[in-house]
């Protein structure tokens, strides 16, 4: 009879040991929220907005995914808001050659940005690329890099010398895709570069402000209602003087100039020098025998400005 008090005496002590552990344990089940929330970190927080960029909204606008065709329409939205914050410029000129709209008879559905064969291209915005593709010389956009962007937008460059990007491969605004080149139906090195929506083309200048470096907001509101009125003010305001087309490395476009009309024609050509590692103003007039005082006064800059590779000098 001891014995048996004693055993069940034991049994009931181990119960009680085991009780609070259990307890605990059941405890930390009904709260994983709280211990989750503090174990989130800046990180998987970047990763978790990224990850509902990349469903929305493009996913709502595009039925498929293919990598043959560089665009193909299909029925515009009659409004829709293009997140333009976190943007990159695909180059750092600020030379537009050619305009979107009407020239030599046909619709050139981009702009037309000045760069040189080697320069450095990068995707405008976070996304997905999903053609890389060349289309041979003398003929349409040659080598060719066309992105999808998680804001519903796809850009189209053009006239590549050189892919750094493959099909399929996830990119970030900013980080370089291509060379600049002069591939295709191409007069000389530069960058054709295009927005679209749903494949249509769109006014890049609507949303693109190459001679500022910038944006034109942090949103574009399309409205297809009024998008054609739009997008000729939109050209009227940052677009060239004239419909010029992609030139030469060193003539870019012709342009009257009321200043030199009494002494030269009125139409001059504008010549451009892209600084070099090392160069300076005085070695640059020498090389393109002018002097470094017409040099500052073209640029609208001071002697001791500090020069930067691959920026675009006027000198003449």
């Amino acid at each position: 009879m001891i014995k048996t008090l004693k055993k069940l005496f034991a049994i009931a002590m181990v119960s009680v040991a085991v009780v609070p552990a259990q307890g605990q344990d059941l405890l930390a089940r009904q709260a994983p929220i709280d211990r989750k929330m503090k174990a989130v970190d800046s990180v998987a927080l970047s990763r978790l907005i990224q990850f509902e960029q990349m469903i929305s909204p493009a996913a709502d606008l595009y039925q498929d995914w293919e990598n043959y065709t560089a665009h193909r329409e299909t029925a515009l939205p009659d409004t829709f808001r293009i997140d333009l914050r976190g943007f990159c410029m695909p180059t750092d000129s600020r030379v537009l050659t050619s305009n979107f709209g009407a020239r030599w008879g046909r619709q050139h559905k981009g702009l037309d940005i000045k760069v040189y064969i080697g320069d450095t291209i990068r995707a405008a915005f976070s996304g997905k690329v999903r053609v890389v593709r060349n289309e041979g010389d003398r003929k349409g956009y040659g080598k060719f890099v066309v992105i999808r962007h998680h804001n519903g937008l796809e850009t189209i460059y053009g006239h590549l010398s050189e892919w750094l990007v493959k099909e399929n491969q996830e990119v970030r605004a900013g980080e370089p895709i291509a060379l600049g080149g002069n591939t295709g139906r191409s007069t000389g090195s530069h960058l054709h570069f295009e927005t679209r929506l749903c494949g249509v083309a769109l006014n890049p200048a609507l949303m693109f402000d190459f001679r500022n470096q910038d944006v034109t907001g942090d949103f574009y509101y399309f409205r297809k209602s009024t998008y054609s009125r739009e997008s000729v003010q939109a050209t009227r305001l940052r677009g060239v003087s004239g419909s010029s087309a992609s030139a030469n490395d060193d003539q870019l476009f012709s342009q009257s100039t009321s200043k030199k009309a009494a002494n030269m024609r009125s139409t001059a050509s504008t010549r451009f020098h892209k600084v070099q590692k090392g160069e300076t103003l005085y070695s640059i007039a020498r090389k393109r025998n002018t002097t470094v005082n017409d040099i500052c006064k073209l640029n609208r800059i001071s002697k001791t400005t500090k020069l930067r590779p691959g920026q675009v000098l006027k000198y003449n």
